[in-house]
């Protein structure tokens, strides 16, 4: 039974957390808040900042470090699945961390090598997804739904996002504007990371603002 802080515990908690956000995370194209790239020392960085409309509320902006770089080669075990509404997306993430993936871990005697990732296809019901954990080698015996990809390595941009998981459009929002100045083109679908668990050892909430969350663009 894997615990809190290890990576398929981690995964069960992030992914709660996280599905409430996913959908408006994964390229909201109507948000409202502006996004200023200012160039960093470097060519194959910028760092953003972000503005946002007057409100009744101020809330803090993200911080928000667009990098251009390359990705390693990963090889991830994940598992496909829809939801009909929006509020159960959360309850078939857990039973593919809870379940699945960490039958498929012990099963074949892996081991995480890093942060659970996903990747939503639509973003309107019926929701689409796909929802991982890279492994240190391909597993030789099957588990009922459980799928294995080979990620090559490969030129991506990343925004490192750092901020409330409500706040992730304007990660992709800024990364999209990123690509536009620097005439980058999209090479595939755009995927999450989820660097940092967002409760810690004691099972208290993070600071959402020391939360990471990699949105990454494979580009060419």
């Amino acid at each position: 039974m894997p615990t809190k802080n290890s990576y398929p515990g981690k995964l069960f908690y992030t992914f709660l957390l996280f599905a409430a956000v996913f959908m408006a995370g994964c390229g909201n194209k109507d948000s409202k808040d502006k996004v200023k790239v200012i160039k960093d020392s470097t060519p194959s960085a910028g760092r953003v900042e972000t503005k946002k409309e007057p409100k009744a509320k101020t809330q803090r902006p993200p911080i928000i470090n667009i990098a251009d770089t390359l990705a390693p080669r990963r090889t991830v075990i994940y598992c496909k699945d829809s939801a009909a509404t929006f509020e159960r997306i959360s309850l078939k993430l857990s039973k593919i961390y809870g379940t699945k993936l960490s039958e498929y871990l012990k099963k074949n005697k892996l081991r995480s090598t890093g942060a659970p990732m996903a990747w939503y296809k639509k973003q309107k019901a019926p929701y689409f997804f796909e929802a991982g954990i890279p492994v240190n080698k391909r597993g030789t015996k099957a588990v009922s739904g459980v799928h294995i990809r080979e990620m090559p390595a490969g030129k991506v941009l990343i925004a490192h996002f750092f901020g409330p998981f409500e706040l992730l459009p304007q990660g992709y929002d800024a990364i999209r504007e990123w690509m536009k100045d620097n005439k980058k083109i999209a090479a595939g679908v755009p995927y999450e990371i989820y660097i940092t668990d967002p409760v810690d050892k004691n099972g208290k909430p993070v600071d959402p603002y020391k939360i990471q969350t990699d949105i990454v663009f494979p580009v060419r």
